[in-house]
């Protein structure tokens, strides 16, 4: 059975199921860049070079999962708890670019689908994900860690299951096989997710934690 991964290659996903997300991608990257114009403090600015920069470096070291393959943080929720959503998504998709355009991981016909797998579900989804989970608990004070261990799952789950539509859907494989192949490695993969996602913000909270009131403050 062939591993298919997130970063896609070009000719896994049809011409049309291409064209597609390429125009849902445009279309909320240009809300997003709008939002993030509107509502993002000028504190939080130098902060999107510096999460693009880390989400950048830490998408270089891959983590083995059982099974002899392996997967690495993609970091889409913890750039929305940090940065919101709009900005958060921007980021993301500048990072799978910069990967697509000079490292070749992932392909170019192919990137617009990319970048909504792993930048705009991860982003995006995973930050309303974590804001509801994080209100049930009392609030993002008591529940960010939890909160963002959950999403951050989630957000690679998920991601994994549309990843694994669109290849049913450009008949590069059957749905059922798509989503063995896909979901059930991307559920291991997700629990590096959420221990970095953790581990990240559990060190800003002790180092900075006023990084973790700019987006509030974007908000306001």
């Amino acid at each position: 059975m062939p591993l298919f991964l997130l970063h896609a290659a070009d000719g896994f996903f049809s011409v049309p199921v291409s064209l597609v997300f390429w125009a849902i991608t445009i279309a909320a990257l240009a809300i997003s860049l709008k939002r993030a114009g509107e509502r993002l403090d000028e504190r939080a600015i130098p902060l999107m070079g510096v999460m693009a920069a880390f989400i950048f470096a830490g998408q270089m070291f891959n983590f083995q999962i059982p099974g002899g393959t392996s997967g690495h943080l993609l970091g889409g929720v913890l750039a929305g708890i940090l940065l919101g959503p709009y900005a958060g998504t921007v980021v993301m998709a500048c990072v799978i670019a910069v990967q697509a355009l000079v490292f070749q991981d992932g392909g170019l016909v192919v990137l617009g689908a990319n970048i909504f797998n792993m930048g705009i579900i991860g982003t995006m989804g995973g930050y309303w994900v974590y804001r509801a989970i994080a209100g049930a608990l009392g609030g993002e004070e008591k529940g960010r860690l939890p909160a963002a261990a959950v999403a951050a799952w989630l957000s690679v789950v998920a991601a994994a299951v549309v990843v694994s539509i669109q290849l049913a859907l450009s008949d590069t494989t059957s749905l059922g096989a798509a989503l063995v192949a896909m979901v059930g490695w991307h559920v291991l993969i997700g629990i590096g997710e959420a221990i970095i996602t953790v581990g990240a913000l559990a060190f800003i909270r002790v180092a900075r934690a006023d990084l973790l009131t700019l987006r509030e403050a974007s908000a306001a």
